[in-house]
């Protein structure tokens, strides 16, 4: 993950404008108005693309504003907007990232500041321990757990620390899945399965070769129990195997899969819960780029989507974790009792080292 270390003073010193399209001093109704006049708003977002286009027609509908969601990754996207922050007018408007990411970062150099948006004391400006400083907020609640087949495991019966997983791998041989790539849920499973069987404090980012050679036994806990769990292509493909019969648990994101059910993709009868050695949960957050083309209309759109009616709206439709404090989150997959099992991920760079070592002496091992 790149880390963004340049400032609004260095933006200034390159000839740039520190605050490009300045919004500082107008008024709501003011900024509101010239979002109508820009007409139209370009979102980098990577996750769940051609959903989100149909969940902004609202917004659409209601300020006379087109929604432009730009085709791409998370790591293009952010490219795009490192690349861009030496134009006077870049392309992007809002820029989507997972809230962890902002750890370590100048949002100030990146992004404007977000006091612009009307008094809304339900926002999320800070997720899981990370502050979007001001320049970023929180629109996506998200959690990693596991999604069962009730009909095939009882709730009485679901493994709740790395040792019970062993215990279930070794009675149902190939019926656990869960991925390494392609999305986070898998990387969630596995390095918390690593951080219950001890040895590594989570808090600690930092790089170091003997940390990683303290692990050994926890690489060695998921070689030995190798033939007993399957790893899957994706986070898509462990619920589809699961919603197929062929899989009777796997790791999951839980707005993914309600999304999916209420969608109809996959059954709705399929369970989701966080185990009691914690799962990483957190979420993702928006900015305006300082060189934002339609500032206005951004900022608008940013406060409808952190809005309680919007989070109300993504619960609903896609099972997340509302990120406003005023927001109805009835539709969530996950209890209370199992919220309280979210830790936030390990901290980075050391992460990225684990999961680098676990691909090296167990993927490729297998």
């Amino acid at each position: 993950m790149k880390k963004l270390m340049i400032s609004a003073a260095a933006l200034a010193l390159l000839g740039l404008p520190a605050l490009a399209n300045d919004l500082a001093g107008k008024s709501w109704d003011e900024i509101v108005a010239q979002a109508r006049t820009e007409g139209e708003v370009t979102w980098y977002v990577w996750h769940l693309q051609d959903a989100l286009r149909e969940a902004v027609k609202p917004f659409e509908a209601e300020y006379g504003i087109k929604v432009t969601i730009a085709e791409g990754t998370i790591g293009g996207h952010f490219d795009k907007v490192l690349a861009d922050r030496m134009r006077k007018t870049g392309d992007v408007d809002v820029h989507a990232l997972g809230f962890d990411r902002y750890e370590g970062m100048d949002l100030a150099g990146l992004y404007i500041p977000l006091d612009i948006l009307p008094p809304d004391s339900g926002r999320a400006y800070e997720v899981t321990g990370v502050s979007g400083q001001g320049h970023a907020v929180a629109y996506w609640g998200n959690q990693s757990g596991i999604a069962y087949d009730p009909a095939k495991v009882d709730e009485t019966d679901l493994p709740q620390n790395a040792a019970e997983f062993a215990e279930f791998w070794a009675a149902n041989p190939g019926k656990f899945g869960f991925n390494y790539e392609n999305g986070g849920a898998g990387p969630s499973f596995y390095t918390n399965v690593i951080v219950n069987l001890g040895g590594w404090d989570r808090a600690d980012g930092t790089e170091d070769v003997n940390r990683l050679m303290a692990l050994e036994p926890a690489m060695a806990f998921f070689r030995d129990n190798g033939p007993n769990y399957v790893i899957t292509a994706s986070n898509a493909d462990s619920i589809t195997r699961l919603s197929d019969g062929e899989l009777v648990m796997v790791s999951a994101w839980e707005d993914h899969l309600a999304g999916l059910q209420q969608r109809g993709e996959v059954r709705k009868d399929l369970k989701f819960y966080v185990p009691e050695m914690g799962m990483n949960g957190g979420g993702n957050g928006v900015g305006i780029p300082l060189n934002a083309p339609h500032p206005a209309a951004a900022a608008v759109f940013v406060n409808w989507l952190a809005s309680a009616e919007t989070q109300s709206m993504f619960n609903a439709t896609f099972g997340t974790v509302p990120m406003n404090a005023a927001a109805d989150s009835s539709k969530a997959l996950v209890s209370p009792e199992d919220r309280a099992n979210q830790v936030a991920a390990p901290a980075r760079p050391f992460r990225d080292s684990v999961e680098a070592y676990f691909i090296e002496n167990v993927i490729l091992e297998r």
